[in-house]
């Protein structure tokens, strides 16, 4: 079995059967993240004592036979989730020396089901990106070419699985942050229901948006992974108090008559034409599996972007309000007045895209444009969440793309905004209505990997994996991997 690019489900049964030790594993993984990630920057720190430590644990349990589900797996974590002991950085200079005093929840449950992780992945500054070129510790690179970008935020997650750094990763999905990098990263990326998974000990970005969810290479392993990162936390006000459902075990369920809805609007002037053929292509392989297609319309998905960029700085702006060097983060030195302090540790500590984004928030909320702006954002969200009911009634999963081009040379767009945010422009409405979806890698685009996303009714992500799981059945593209020599 060749360990790089093994799955998770390989990996489960290669440890239980002896035929590898978490030990030997883990030390695999650390060998390639020291030999690979200078080219690719994917994680900004590395636990290789405490990792090589659970690994001895593991190999313990497994000689005893108590392993759990993930006993022996090694992952990376977006380093969004708080860590006891551990640097969280977000990305950003303001939290580049933060230790967290506590554990997220989500990565708790990771722990407790026997995961092993290797490091904290690189990320756009509190996930705000598309490229993942606005880390504060430098741009990560694809896999499949380190001159393009690899999707942002959750850029570090999905190079780090991409290239065989780690078994799977975590990441956040605030607007398409985990769906669009495993598309240009050739992976199975999950965005659960919003409250799927508890957002305790994930710093916030837009609290009404974020969300976290796995990132694998197949929709098998992103069930397994599904199961113990989800589930009720009475912590977290937003976490619904929903069972968890055994998706590993239903994933093979056939999809003869699932009715896919074709959404019109995603298929507009800006889609690449390889893109598109791809994504045709893979609804074609839906058909010969017995599901219908059923054209469709989501007629406020041209507003998402709009309403989106309103919402998620307003959040942002109240959420890093708590950021001004008084309690921790960056704090700027010899201060002259508490003003100077606010000021300069704000303005040392975030970056341009940060900045950026407060400020335009903190615009939104003011007295004087609340209703202009951040209120009509909010009446279009709930018209965007209305198409989405609508829909769900004529169809059981929706199909489209999940960004409109394959990954493009770092720096392309870093100069337009306008460009660079319309890279999300197929994923942030499912984000506003909080509804689950995933990207799934189909036939590559002039020699790069693209990714159909397959959009489902609320905490509906059975049946987003089944889908996903039948087409891995009956395609390869989720087992091309990057070349060796990056």
């Amino acid at each position: 079995m060749n360990l790089n690019f093994a799955t998770l489900t390989d990996l489960q049964k290669a440890l239980r059967n002896r035929d590898v030790s978490a030990t030997e594993l883990t030390q695999h993984y650390l060998t390639r993240i020291d030999a690979l990630d200078p080219a690719l920057n994917s994680f900004i720190s590395i636990q290789a004592e405490a990792a090589l430590g659970a690994a001895r644990r593991a190999d313990e349990r497994l000689a005893r036979g108590d392993a759990r589900p993930l006993t022996g797996i090694p992952i990376a974590q977006k380093d969004i989730f708080c860590l006891q002991g551990q640097r969280t950085t977000a990305g950003s200079k303001m939290l580049g020396n933060f230790i967290a005093p506590y554990t997220a929840t989500c990565s708790e449950k990771l722990a407790d089901a026997g995961a092993i992780t290797l490091g904290k992945t690189n990320m756009d500054e509190f996930a705000m990106g598309s490229s993942n070129e606005n880390s504060y510790f430098g741009a990560v690179h694809n896999p499949w070419d380190p001159k393009l970008i690899p999707g942002g935020s959750s850029g570090g997650s999905a190079a780090a699985v991409a290239a065989g750094l780690c078994a799977a990763s975590t990441g956040t999905d605030t607007g398409g942050s985990i769906r669009q990098p495993a598309a240009m990263c050739g992976l199975t990326g999950l965005k659960p229901t919003y409250g799927r998974i508890s957002r305790w000990g994930m710093i916030a970005f837009a609290s009404s948006l974020d969300q976290a969810g796995p990132m694998t290479r197949t929709a098998q392993d992103a069930a397994i992974l599904l199961e113990h990162m989800a589930g009720h936390d009475p912590r977290d006000s937003t976490s619904l108090n929903e069972p968890v459902p055994n998706f590993s075990e239903d994933i093979g369920k056939n999809i003869k008559g699932l009715r896919i809805g074709v959404c019109r609007e995603f298929f507009t002037e800006g889609l690449d034409p390889a893109v598109e053929r791809s994504i045709r292509e893979a609804l074609a392989v839906y058909e010969s599996l017995g599901a219908t297609l059923v054209d469709i319309s989501l007629p406020h998905t041209p507003y998402s972007v709009s309403a989106y960029y309103v919402i998620a700085p307003a959040e942002c702006s109240a959420n890093l309000a708590r950021l001004d060097g008084i309690r921790y983060g960056h704090r700027c030195l010899d201060p002259e007045n508490l003003q100077d302090l606010y000021q300069r540790s704000r303005g040392e500590g975030f970056g341009e895209e940060v900045k950026k984004r407060i400020l335009v928030g903190t615009f939104a909320l003011s007295a004087g444009y609340f209703d202009a702006f951040y209120n009509r954002a909010q009446k279009i969200r709930r018209l965007i969440k209305e198409d989405f009911v609508k829909a769900f009634e004529q169809v059981d999963v929706i199909a489209g793309p999940t960004a409109p081009t394959p990954a493009f040379p770092l720096g392309e767009k870093a100069s337009n905004p306008v460009e660079m945010y319309l890279q999300d422009i197929f994923t942030i409405s499912a984000s506003l209505a909080g509804v689950p979806a995933m990207s799934i890698p189909v036939e590559f685009a002039n020699g790069l990997p693209v990714g159909l996303q397959l959009i489902g009714n609320y905490l509906q992500e059975g049946s987003l994996l089944q889908a996903a799981h039948q087409f891995q059945q009956e395609t390869h593209w989720h087992t091309l991997t990057p070349p060796e020599a990056l």
